[in-house]
């Protein structure tokens, strides 16, 4: 039986994503939905998340607008489908520090944050480059940057360095350094407890947008492809997509891009009324299903 129910929460969306932003060197091959969500996870007595979305204000507007984001609603709003308040929150793990990942870290007011180290000091560096080199912050806020740093003056930021076991019970980090991003980390969770797990399911962050990065677009051929968009290194991508399907087992329905539209037909969801979907991934025992 599982030990934590886990869910994804589609919080926007864009409407027309290019594939080859999704899958790298799918040119001319038009456009997707594109899901924006993050995880809830269930269990031990305690509330987290994985990533927790944008703002719509300042500068997060900006970006919304930019890329072109349509739909999106507030925690409060979203996590309302689960029963649970953004100050019921306790732990959020932060994959990476693009906008849509961590720029709402103010709606959760009790939850400790878990980031690599490399990620926050890396971030620091490329704001401080010369303007010619401003392509790198294209996804970032630098306010967002800014409030993490208040996180670690408030003692409620969690400096990781590489990997790292439990962080809470059966849920590993495990870092994918000078990947998509500098610092970019995914969550394995170990659903039985167990150290050899054989339930062991994987949030992929943004190291994988669709589940063709794992498999490619040529059924008769399969093979990794990485993301369109590697801030660092696509070679770097790749390893870090045969680790996450390592981790369990080979199945790569198991390493979840939250990212991906197909989510929601791998795993039972609904439509709430705002539009948006919420994906069951695992329910624990005597927890209530939000999709049934």
């Amino acid at each position: 039986m599982a030990d934590y129910s886990i869910w994804v929460m589609e919080y926007a969306f864009m409407p027309s994503a290019p594939v080859s932003v999704m899958v790298y060197g799918a040119h001319n091959q038009g456009t997707r939905k594109m899901p924006y969500g993050y995880v809830l996870i269930k269990g031990h007595g305690t509330l987290a998340m994985v990533d927790v979305g944008y703002n719509q204000r300042d500068y997060g507007q900006t970006l919304e607008q930019r890329f072109d984001v349509h739909g999106w609603k507030s925690p409060e709003v979203v996590l309302a489908e689960a029963g649970v308040k953004p100050s019921d929150v306790e732990h959020v793990i932060l994959t990476h520090a693009h906008f849509d990942h961590a720029g709402n870290t103010d709606a959760f007011p009790n939850a400790t944050f878990y980031l690599q180290e490399r990620e926050l000091s890396k971030w620091i560096w490329a704001l401080a480059l010369d303007r010619k080199f401003r392509w790198l912050q294209a996804a970032t806020d630098p306010g967002d940057i800014a409030r993490i740093v208040d996180l670690a003056r408030e003692g409620r930021l969690v400096s990781i360095n590489g990997d790292h076991d439990d962080i809470l019970p059966g849920i590993d980090l495990r870092l994918a350094a000078d990947s998509h991003t500098w610092g970019s980390q995914y969550v394995t969770i170990r659903n039985d407890g167990k150290r050899e797990s054989d339930d062991v399911w994987v949030m992929a962050g943004d190291l994988a947008y669709s589940y063709d990065n794992f498999r490619g677009l040529d059924a008769a051929d399969p093979g990794y492809v990485p993301i369109g968009l590697a801030m660092v290194s696509q070679e770097n991508l790749l390893f870090a997509t045969d680790a996450m399907i390592n981790a369990v087992g080979g199945d790569y329905r198991r390493v979840v891009p939250p990212h991906d539209e197909e989510v929601g037909t791998v795993f039972p969801s609904r439509v709430t009324k705002t539009g948006l979907r919420i994906s069951e991934i695992a329910l624990a025992k005597g927890d209530t299903s939000l999709v049934s």
